[in-house]
């Protein structure tokens, strides 16, 4: 398996917009056969960063996932709310995803459950 970490940032005022986007996005990936997770993540500190973890099967995957329409879409419609390009390092990496119990959204500082 390979994993891609998406590094974006939107706009202060696109935050909303682009979660949706990105949300919308995650859900229609996770239907193709070679991607394995799709996680959204979002820095508490600052809101505006996010990093989208995508999970793949093999090699392949991540080029056959960006030929999607839903991928398509999901691209030209944030590409505005972005702050600066998004950043897409790759990691060829063996990934082993191991059960903790822990799985969905983390707890924040105050003890609730926020999903992004």
């Amino acid at each position: 398996m390979f994993a891609i970490h998406v590094q974006p940032q939107a706009k202060p005022p696109y935050i909303s917009a682009f979660k949706q986007a990105c949300i919308e996005n995650a859900k229609e990936s996770l239907k193709e056969e070679g991607i394995v997770r799709f996680d959204i993540v979002r820095q508490q500190d600052d809101p505006t960063h996010f990093i989208l973890i995508e999970v793949y099967r093999n090699k392949d995957a991540p080029s056959k996932h960006k030929e999607t329409m839903h991928y398509r879409n999901w691209r030209d419609e944030v590409l505005p709310m972005m702050a600066q390009p998004r950043k897409s390092p790759f990691s060829p990496t063996s990934i082993r995803t191991i059960k903790t119990g822990l799985d969905g959204p983390m707890p924040n500082q105050n003890g609730s459950h926020d999903a992004v």
